[in-house]
């Protein structure tokens, strides 16, 4: 499988997206350090296409700074400057299309 790299530096940093039917593997790196760190579990993400497009939804969020999806795993690492509720990310990754089972970090 060919592997794909996405990187998103800040809330305006614009990603290039496939067209979803391509089925290759990608994974979001994340692009800087964070002040604090929170992980998720997203269910549904098959190819670039829903990485991108989580990632775009989850930077909208006041005060994310990065975010890394591991395709494979399914694991969204956000990096933010403030604490990022649930509900808020619930709403994004619904936004995008998929499905918040939980957040990882406790």
């Amino acid at each position: 499988m060919s592997e794909t790299t996405l990187t998103v530096e800040s809330t305006t940093a614009a990603a290039s997206s496939c067209c979803g039917s391509c089925g290759t593997d990608a994974t979001a790196a994340m692009a800087g350090t964070a002040a604090l760190t929170s992980v998720f579990q997203v269910k549904g993400m098959t190819c670039g296409h829903c990485v991108t497009s989580v990632t775009a939804e989850l930077t909208k969020i006041d005060g994310v700074t990065d975010v890394a999806v591991d395709l494979a795993s399914g694991r969204v690492t956000v990096g933010s400057t403030r604490p990022l509720a649930d509900t808020d990310v619930a709403a994004a990754v619904d936004e995008a299309g998929y499905d918040l089972v939980g957040r990882l970090d406790g």
